[in-house]
């Protein structure tokens, strides 16, 4: 009887060991895929993702890691993707940002580095928000908006209020402050 005892301890030992060893697999196989591996992909904040590199002791380990969650889109790849994605052709964006059709053209193609103003048009051309055009900027390797900026926050109103490139302009000069892309104020 005793024998028998021993024995169901034993069985019951060996179920729990592995219903922890399965809920660690499945502990790690959750963690990998958060971290942008598998099925589950999560997109890390810049937040938790300066947490981890503060954590870890081998950069390698965690530049492979992390692969996924590092910007590899450049400016023209992501004007372009947005142009296939929202059915648009380059041309009427260019147009709507009021930039030059050959310097327009060659931003898309990648041949010319936009300015900050010039991503902010493109932006207003392609209906942004405020977190669209933060993102386009941070591609784009620019300066994102500050609001404590008066030229910034007025950008950042007009991008909150959907307000055109035009109106946009408008409220800028009514300011008395520089319109975007290099266009100074007519009246003083």
């Amino acid at each position: 009887m005793s024998r028998q005892i021993g024995q169901e301890s034993c069985e019951q030992g060996l179920i729990r060991l592995t219903q922890v060893r399965i809920l660690y697999i499945v502990i790690g196989i959750m963690q990998y895929s958060i971290r942008g591996h598998g099925v589950m992909d999560k997109q890390l904040s810049t937040e938790e993702l300066l947490v981890m590199l503060f954590k870890e002791n081998e950069p390698g380990n965690f530049f492979r890691e992390n692969e996924p969650a590092f910007l590899t889109l450049s400016f023209p790849e992501y004007l372009n993707t947005w142009c296939k994605k929202h059915l648009e052709v380059p041309e009427h964006v260019i147009r709507r940002a009021n930039l030059d059709k050959s310097f327009g053209h060659q931003i898309f193609a990648g041949k010319r580095n936009p300015s900050r103003d010039t991503v902010l048009q493109l932006s207003f051309a392609m209906n942004s928000d405020y977190k669209q055009a933060q993102e386009m900027l941070r591609i784009a390797g620019k300066s994102q908006l500050y609001p404590r900026i008066k030229r910034d926050a007025a950008v950042i109103f007009c991008l909150n209020n959907h307000k055109s490139l035009v109106d946009t302009q408008i409220i800028l000069n009514d300011l008395g402050l520089p319109m975007l892309g290099g266009k100074k104020n007519e009246c003083g």
